[in-house]
């Protein structure tokens, strides 16, 4: 198992891009009431940096690794999904929720199949269905239906992400921690931008749903560092 010192000696450099421009976002903070191809650039800048933390990895990792893609491309459908939203005044916001529904997909996709975990899927069905349940009075038109299917897409997502954790034991890996970390902070930010889309508003909306935000991508690239299928023969097929 690799050390959290390790990890942070080895990814922390390529993660300053990323932190960079999380901070240009919050010190500027561009009024989402005038939404603009700059403000656009400004929140999707610290996916772009994803984007290039995971391709500092090499191309031939991302190729060997179908997991590592699935969330890189993920990434790219955040952007693009970050993009609509800065306009969902502007009758975007749809399209942003599809964008972000087709995100995790591939989350998912990456995290995979195994182990099953059933208890736990059974527990975040039960959630997805309480949130669903807190949300459905504030709903209308096709909101109804497409904000349920999202809310399953995204506690499928997390239900994936959570069931490769193990917290003990010689199969303990830093990045199950990670990408169920993530998945959660994700599930949090949009939960948060329902409640104060649908429900009613929520204090401090925005920098609670933005830092979540970008807590859960940073986690979720992370790990995509350590794939789910073995590194070894990767590692060995480049040292040859």
């Amino acid at each position: 198992m690799v050390s959290p010192v390790t990890v942070v000696k080895s990814e922390g450099p390529k993660l300053v891009p990323f932190f960079k421009a999380t901070c240009v976002y919050f010190v500027l903070w561009l009024p989402s009431s005038s939404p603009s191809w700059i403000s656009a650039l400004i929140k999707c800048l610290p996916i772009f940096c994803l984007w290039l933390f995971l391709l500092a990895h090499g191309l031939g990792f991302l190729l060997a690794h179908p997991s590592a893609t699935r969330i890189f491309v993920g990434l790219v459908f955040s952007a693009v999904g970050d993009a609509f939203l800065i306009w969902q005044d502007q009758g975007y916001f749809v399209h942003g929720l599809l964008m972000f529904a087709v995100t995790h997909v591939f989350y998912a996709s990456a995290f995979g199949m195994r182990p099953l975990a059933l208890r736990t899927g059974l527990v975040m069905a039960m959630l997805s269905g309480l949130c669903y349940a807190l949300l459905y009075p504030g709903l209308s038109g096709a909101f109804t239906y497409l904000v349920g299917v999202y809310v399953a897409l995204i506690s499928f997502m997390g239900w994936r992400a959570i069931a490769g954790l193990q917290l003990v034991g010689a199969a303990w890996r830093w990045t199950e921690l990670a990408a169920g970390s993530g998945a959660l902070l994700f599930i949090i930010s949009d939960m948060t931008i329902a409640l104060n889309k649908f429900r009613f508003p929520v204090p401090y909306s925005r920098a609670l749903i933005m830092s979540t935000y970008y807590a859960a991508q940073m986690l979720i690239a992370l790990s995509a560092v350590e794939s789910r299928e073995p590194v070894e023969d990767y590692r060995l097929s480049k040292a040859n």
